[in-house]
């Protein structure tokens, strides 16, 4: 890679800076090899923003975010900002974050590793091999609709959200999931609430249209989300792409994960929409949380994080074989029995965060 590309990292909040700081540690690695030429600048987000600004994310960190080639989030939020107001709070910094950039579809992949099938609860039979991706869109749905909040009605009180979606939401993260199926099992299962909901009737109406206009030769399937649900920890194997709506992805993306065994071990995508200049706004961020509980201690997996970074390296800068050797040195390292504290079995030799880094960077060196 000859011209420089610009990576805004958010730590953000809890084990957030732990995990980052095994990218950084991959990053420095690359970059000294000249694999990569990566400027990485770091800012605030999230709790660790309020602190200071009193905000969860500032207008200067959203240019610099917009500026970027690729963000890369930590984790944000804990008990310790609970009482702050909605508007503030650390999920506030992400969701701004998410909408601005316009990242509407969520690329959330499940994949069972062979060295930690027995993490999971679910029977070896069922998960060995498992591969799905779960397309969630990001910036609709009623996390954002309106109206929302709280009112009096006839001296009973309502809390309120509101779920909408307009034809092109769907339309557009819909082409997501059927372009992604085209490269893996062509298969694209669209879930939604259509028996009970009217903007479920809507988007199976709108993800019918777009495949019969333009991806007849992906196939097509339709499932209620509690169905889904229940599908995903009967017989998982069935999905290949998932596509659905805000508030069920959210659900179902957090339930898929835990057939791997752990939150810990899942990556994610969020994708916006290619510029003139070429430019698709991104960011990348595991799927745990902040875990504030075990904060400093060095047990955070930093994993997670790290195949996080080999999606940024496939999905915005078209690296393919560094994409592929962190995903295998990920491998390498586990099928060598090492663990960090959650995914630690009997056996096993467990590391700290930072051992685990080292080990990654270990492997690569392996892969030359």
């Amino acid at each position: 890679m000859s011209d420089p590309k610009n990576i805004l990292m958010l730590a953000g909040d809890g084990i957030g800076p732990e995990v980052m700081g095994e990218v950084k540690r991959i990053i420095d690695w690359s970059n000294a090899k000249g694999d990569t030429n990566f400027v990485v600048e770091e800012d605030l987000v999230g709790g660790a923003c309020y602190d200071v600004h009193g905000v969860a994310v500032t207008d200067a960190t959203m240019a610099k975010a917009h500026a970027a080639d690729a963000v890369m989030l930590g984790a944000v939020g804990g008990p310790k900002w609970d009482d702050v107001a909605r508007e503030n709070r650390p999920e506030a910094g992400l969701l701004r974050l998410r909408k601005e950039m316009d990242l509407f579809a969520n690329l959330r992949p499940a994949v069972v590793f062979d060295a930690l099938i027995d993490a999971s609860s679910l029977k070896p039979e069922l998960i060995k091999g498992l591969d799905i991706m779960i397309v969630r869109e990001l910036t609709a749905g009623v996390y954002f609709g309106q109206p929302r909040g709280e009112e009096i009605r006839d001296g009973v009180a309502y809390g309120f959200d509101t779920q909408i979606y307009s034809e092109p939401e769907i339309d557009r993260v819909a082409r997501v999931a059927f372009d992604m199926a085209k490269k893996r099992g062509n298969r694209v299962c669209s879930v939604e609430k259509a028996n009970v909901m009217e903007s479920g009737v809507f988007w199976r109406k709108v993800v019918t249209k777009l495949h019969a206009a333009d991806y007849a030769d992906v196939e097509l399937s339709h499932m209620y989300a509690d169905n889904c649900a229940m599908q995903l920890v009967r017989a998982p194997a069935q999905f290949d792409v998932i596509v659905t709506d805000n508030l069920f992805g959210d659900i179902l993306s957090d339930c898929a994960a835990m057939l791997t065994g752990s939150l810990g071990m899942l990556p994610s995508a969020s994708l916006g929409t290619k510029d003139a200049n070429g430019k698709t706004p991104a960011m990348y961020e595991p799927v745990h949380g902040s875990a504030p509980d075990i904060q400093g201690e060095g047990k955070a997996n930093p994993l997670a994080t790290i195949l996080s970074y080999s999606m940024m390296l496939r999905y915005s800068f078209n690296l393919g074989q560094q994409a592929d050797n962190v995903d295998q040195a990920v491998q390498n390292v586990l099928g060598q029995n090492l663990r960090t504290a959650d995914i630690m079995s009997k056996g096993m030799t467990q590391l700290s965060t930072q051992d685990m880094g080292k080990a990654v960077v270990a492997e690569l060196e392996k892969l030359g």
